[in-house]
């Protein structure tokens, strides 16, 4: 799944392209269910002749800001963007939506496993709005860091992951982060320490600065893993520590790297470094 580095790789590459400015001429829907709301038939209606003014990134979504309305983008599992010419044609099964735009280009949406979402709204707001603190702003202090953590029992994983409380981390960047910070992933928020808080505080934005730095991490050279909008693969795979590393040693200490499943999802981390 795309997290923050990889949406926000996305948005940046979408900027370099000029696609700010642009004027989409209309839409096609490949697969209905790709558009959450309005109906596949208003959202074609309502988005023909809107002017892209912004895109920006709140959490995992994409936020194109239109003359109109606002495009709000959940790339789910496998969701990815391609720039193609008006004239290339459909090329592959997956494509799901395509807009086409003022100058003759096409921004294609491929989803192999079907799980993205656009929402066309008036009121993003309504949307952006449950989202938690977002990790790479001047507001994610080591204050406010510590309001949300007080008070709860959860283990820290399933804590990070929870988009209302820090928005855009995902799997891969919560594993990363907590063995940077030396936090078992099973450990309940309420026992960390002061010096664990802190960091786990510094460990977040380091992982994640580093991810956009190496444009994203692709786990495979598989058509459904992450590709950014020009088609080139993220090498923060290359960079990993723990993320699917079990089995092997250690980076820091050279333990061996074990999986365990936390909150229904593989958690990868080093049994001497990060304590339970």
């Amino acid at each position: 799944m795309p997290e923050l580095p990889e949406v926000e790789t996305i948005i940046r590459e979408m900027r370099e392209a000029n696609l700010e400015g642009r004027t989409i001429e209309k839409a096609h829907i490949f697969w209905e269910r790709s558009i959450a709301v309005p109906s596949p038939s208003a959202f074609c209606k309502k988005i023909a002749r809107q002017k892209i003014l912004h895109i920006n990134r709140r959490g995992k979504f994409l936020v194109f800001t239109l003359s109109e309305d606002t495009l709000l983008i959940h790339l789910r599992m496998t969701g990815k963007f391609l720039i193609a010419k008006k004239t290339d044609p459909i090329t592959h099964s997956h494509e799901r939506v395509r807009l086409y735009l003022d100058d003759g280009r096409i921004l294609r949406y491929e989803d192999q496993r079907k799980f993205g979402k656009w929402n066309l709204v008036s009121n993003p707001q309504e949307y952006l709005n449950q989202l938690g603190i977002e990790p790479l702003s001047v507001d994610f202090t080591l204050t406010a860091f510590k309001a949300l953590l007080k008070g709860h029992q959860r283990q820290i994983k399933p804590f990070l992951l929870d988009q209302h409380f820090v928005a855009g981390l995902g799997n891969i960047y919560v594993d990363e982060a907590l063995w940077v910070a030396k936090i078992h992933p099973l450990r309940r928020v309420s026992t960390l320490t002061q010096k664990e808080t802190e960091a786990l505080h510094n460990a977040i934005p380091l992982v994640l600065q580093n991810g956009i730095k190496n444009t994203g991490t692709s786990l495979g050279a598989a058509r459904a893993n992450y590709f950014s909008i020009s088609g080139r693969r993220g090498t923060n795979q290359n960079q990993l520590n723990v993320f699917r590393k079990d089995g092997l040693p250690c980076p820091r200490c050279q333990t061996i790297i074990q999986k365990i499943t936390v909150g229904q999802r593989g958690s990868h981390f080093c049994p001497t470094c990060q304590v339970f």
